[in-house]
């Protein structure tokens, strides 16, 4: 097995794009590397992306946005000052995985490119309206997190493309975020159900505008537009809810295995869902 270290991105890719055999990225390993000792991944060669500065960097864009380097660990996202408050589903969904220490090494290139329906920061960053930079031997372009699973270990990624990061749009004043998940124990575990929540409300708390997300229900995570839908327009009352509900049931399409069966993934969701719009508004009522 080969180990490269490149500095920068164009490095990167040209060893992905040069190598004959199997290639892997390294973000933080918390998936890779017990997938190698697992033998479930053989690679030929490991490209490790951490010593490339614009992976690891948090920075506040000049419109409003923010853009979060695919090596930012969890925790560093948890520590940061400002990024928590203005989207704290986001913080919160990548603190999610795993126990404390895997926080400190995951992140959320690797937590999306591992390709897994039940990963925690992808609802999350679906329903931020996060879109992916990649990186690649025909240049950069930008990918709605919401198309870079195609479905589990499956991404948009061609030969050499690499996630180099991720930017979340600005923030209009009354908006905010809420991730929720269920899973057997109280952590460390799979998510049996993963919901994200994002709305902006106006004035009168009515909401004017919404993106909802579902993980662990389908063969990718889902941004369900259908239960955005049910929500816009109206101050997340009872009948809302009732909608929300009924449109997150709606886009379900769970397998059923030892961990939940489809009707309780099901049922789960929509509760999840519910749960999530209402601490995203109560957050957005008070940004």
């Amino acid at each position: 097995m080969r180990y490269e270290a490149p500095e920068t991105v164009e490095s990167a890719t040209a060893l992905l794009v040069g190598t004959t055999g199997e290639a892997r990225v390294l973000a933080g390993g918390t998936d890779l590397l017990v997938q190698m000792r697992s033998d479930i991944v053989d690679p030929a060669l490991i490209v490790d992306i951490k010593r490339i500065a614009e992976t690891r960097k948090v920075t506040e864009e000049k419109g409003g946005g923010w853009r979060i380097g695919a090596a930012v660990t969890g925790a560093e996202l948890k520590e940061h000052p400002r990024l928590k408050q203005v989207w704290p589903g986001v913080v919160e969904a990548a603190n999610l995985i795993g126990s404390t220490q895997v926080q400190g090494r995951a992140t959320l290139g690797g937590n999306l490119c591992n390709g897994s329906p039940a990963a925690d920061s992808v609802p999350a960053l679906i329903a931020a309206g996060a879109m992916a930079t990649l990186a690649g031997p025909q240049g950069k372009r930008d990918l709605p997190v919401e198309d870079v699973m195609l479905g589990p270990r499956k991404l948009a990624l061609t030969k050499g493309e690499i996630v180099v990061s991720f930017l979340l749009p600005p923030r209009p004043k009354g908006s905010s975020d809420a991730y929720l998940r269920f899973i057997p124990r109280t952590e460390m575990d799979i998510a049996v159900v993963g919901a994200g929540v994002s709305l902006t409300i106006d004035g009168g708390a009515k909401i004017t505008a919404a993106r909802v997300s579902l993980g662990a229900v389908a063969a990718r995570v889902l941004l369900v537009a259908e239960a955005a839908q049910a929500i816009i327009g109206s101050t997340l009352d009872k009948a809302a809810q009732d909608r929300l509900e009924a449109a997150a049931r709606a886009a379900c399409h769970p397998i059923d295995d030892k961990r939940g069966t489809t009707e309780f993934r099901i049922d789960v969701a929509a509760v999840l869902t519910r749960r999530a719009a209402l601490i995203a508004l109560d957050r957005a009522r008070t940004s």
